[in-house]
């Protein structure tokens, strides 16, 4: 049986750009019912997620763990108001901790074990790398049911998994569109004065990715620093993750983000799609991300088109 019901309703803040073209933002509250097995328990975090851009992740696994590191500034020392911070989480292959780089806190280490992931947590597939269902003591039904393949092995073995991680590191990054519309070279401009390169950085490279000569020793342009950064209060989810804290997100990469509408029919951006446009999406960062978020609400409408074309192109 099913453990409950949800249910997402909105409350509409209102707020105007420095030139006075109004705007509003949804904020979310998530409900449950009927609850199948009983209220929750006390301290029961809810955090919604929509579907990562599965582009270019093979590409993002190959960026050297140093390079990632080294741009890490924890304590702010260069005083630019960004703090990103490496988080380092259990690596299952490993058997240790390894740089987190995927899932929207970077809880995940590698493509491999995001994708054992998905299989469990979104279809209740297991794994060598996540060998248990997710059922807890009161779902009866569930602990009781058959799992697994012969004898008790997980139900997908290691020659169906290895197929699906090797496409999941494959699937190509599409071409940037618009690489000569002056508007949309000018918002591109308009996005590194804003300082929103402080998190979403342009450009990385690849290091050797071994059996992959196609993902080694590229020149990649994801946007993103694959650190979590303090996103402030109204963004936090208050649910911890490994390294990342309640009000930490991974620097979400941009790639592909003007296609969304085109591959997923929709354009409901960050983490729990809260954000219905590119525009409402920026307008939502607060923390280290406040003083990119009141550049970009302190332009004029030409240059916020500008900046919002750019992205599209990506």
């Amino acid at each position: 049986p099913g453990e409950g019901t949800p249910h997402v309703s909105y409350t509409e803040i209102a707020g105007s750009y420095s030139d006075g073209e109004a705007y509003s933002l949804r904020a979310p509250r998530y409900t449950f019912e009927p609850l199948a097995f009983g209220p929750f328990a006390a301290g029961t975090m809810i955090s919604p997620r929509t579907a990562p851009i599965l582009i270019g992740l093979g590409l993002l696994e190959g960026v050297p763990e140093e390079v990632i590191v080294a741009a890490a500034d924890p304590n702010d020392d260069n005083h630019d108001g960004v703090s990103g911070r490496a988080s380092y989480v259990w690596d299952v292959t490993l058997g240790r901790a390894a740089l987190g780089r995927f899932g929207w806190k970077a809880n995940q280490p590698s493509v491999r074990q995001q994708t054992a992931g998905a299989f469990l947590g979104d279809m209740g597939i297991t794994s060598s790398v996540d060998p248990t269902e997710n059922c807890t003591d009161a779902q009866a039904a569930c602990k009781a049911a058959t799992s697994g393949g012969v004898n008790g092995a997980p139900e997908l073995s290691a020659a169906m998994l290895d197929p699906v991680v090797t496409w999941a590191r494959t699937v190509g990054v599409p071409a940037r569109r618009n690489v000569s519309d002056a508007v949309a070279l000018r918002g591109e401009a308009i996005f590194a004065e804003a300082h929103c390169t402080g998190c979403h950085t342009a450009k990385l490279v690849t290091g050797d990715v071994d059996g992959f000569p196609e993902l080694s020793r590229q020149t990649i342009r994801p946007y993103t620093d694959l650190l979590v950064h303090d996103m402030g209060d109204e963004l936090a989810d208050n649910r911890p993750d490994f390294g990342a804290g309640g009000n930490e997100w991974r620097t979400a990469p941009l790639w592909g983000i003007g296609l969304v509408q085109t591959v997923s029919k929709h354009t409901f951006l960050l983490h729990d799609g809260r954000a219905r446009n590119l525009s409402e999406a920026i307008l939502w960062h607060g923390g280290e991300a406040a003083a990119a978020r009141d550049a970009f609400r302190a332009l004029s409408k030409v240059d916020r088109d500008a900046l919002v074309l750019f992205l599209n192109s990506l």
